[in-house]
């Protein structure tokens, strides 16, 4: 196992390597100059006088050299750690990602085990009762939610239940309340839960939908197995087939499903914490693209791709704790 490990992972530097590559070329080819999104209302009194911070911010920055020198020069301080600075922030990139990350993940984290924790149940229940009520009826509901876009629903979600037009149930933007630093870690916590639920709700639906479904064809197909009709043969009823048979042998479908659902979790956020004014990275990540803030895109792109191929690499890895039949030592 551990040669196959070190494989992967020789493979995921030249992967991330590729993928920096494209978005660096992509953002530099972009229309639009980082050095006027980024420049102060009082510099643009003298034009004379901002057309030199402009070059002067360029060298600072190393945006007058050629693209592949900048990538070289860029690549040997990720080398080092080091993403540069913030072009409009005029911070260190890794002092901003440091802020925003744990809010991503914790938000990303929170909507994962919802999302698995409804739709195993969900998938399991419409497997054993195929063709039943239950099954037709969450069928149905699943598709409408696949069908239904985040940013509509986010909207629809602030309109009706965050709005002063109809509920204000919730509150409509941000993480907390103004005085949340005051209060004591219990109602902190609850306050902190309230803000949260409408954002994760818009994480969460479609990975229901499609979780769900997947569970349901799983099961179905390891109950029209021989050794379920063993099973049976032997007196076990058919929650004990379910839970003993049928689920772990329909787990390395989901273990693939939970590789790509982080990645997916952590695109959707963008959409999500922008709707919601939550900063984390996804906020981050499109206040940078509008800016044409270079190092921060290349930084949130650089991490997000890191993360990606590390959940990848755990998935195949956890592919031989549930099934002893995979045998790495002829997998490349």
């Amino acid at each position: 196992m551990a040669a196959y490990v070190l494989r992967r992972i020789l493979l995921v530097l030249p992967t991330i390597l590729g993928i920096t590559v494209v978005v660096f070329a992509v953002s530099r080819i972009a229309p639009g100059d980082p050095t006027i999104q980024a420049v102060a209302p009082g510099e643009q009194t003298n034009p004379q006088g901002s057309a030199d911070i402009h070059t002067l911010r360029k060298e600072l920055y190393g945006l007058n050299k050629p693209v592949p020198v900048q990538y070289v020069h860029w690549l040997g301080h990720v080398v080092r750690l080091n993403f540069g600075d913030s072009i409009k922030h005029r911070r260190p990139v890794i002092s901003l990602i440091a802020e925003r990350l744990p809010v991503t993940l914790a938000l990303s984290f929170i909507s994962f085990l919802i999302i698995y924790a409804v739709s195993i149940p969900t998938g399991i229940m419409a497997a054993a009762r195929q063709g039943e009520f239950f099954d037709k009826f969450s069928s149905m509901v699943l598709l409408i939610l696949w069908s239904l876009p985040i940013m509509w629903v986010g909207r629809m979600l602030i309109g009706y239940f965050a709005g002063p037009t109809f509920k204000s149930w919730f509150p409509p933007a941000g993480l907390s309340s103004s005085n949340a630093d005051q209060l004591p870690f219990i109602p902190w916590l609850a306050d902190r839960l309230w803000h949260l639920i409408l954002p994760v709700f818009c994480l969460t639906y479609t990975g229901f939908a499609y979780l769900a479904k997947q569970v349901r064809s799983a099961v179905l197909e390891n109950l029209r197995m021989d050794y379920v009709r063993a099973a049976r043969a032997k007196g076990l009823t058919s929650t004990a087939v379910l839970t003993r048979h049928v689920l772990p042998n329909s787990l390395i479908p989901l273990i693939t499903i939970a590789a790509t659902l982080m990645p997916a979790l952590f695109a959707g956020s963008v959409i999500v914490e922008k709707i919601f004014s939550i900063p984390g990275m996804g906020l981050l990540m499109f206040e940078a693209v509008a800016n044409r803030d270079y190092n921060v895109v290349m930084a949130v792109v650089t991490i997000a791709g890191a993360l990606n191929s590390l959940g990848l690499l755990l998935a195949d890895l956890t592919y031989a704790v549930v099934d002893p039949r995979v045998d790495f030592q002829n997998v490349l």
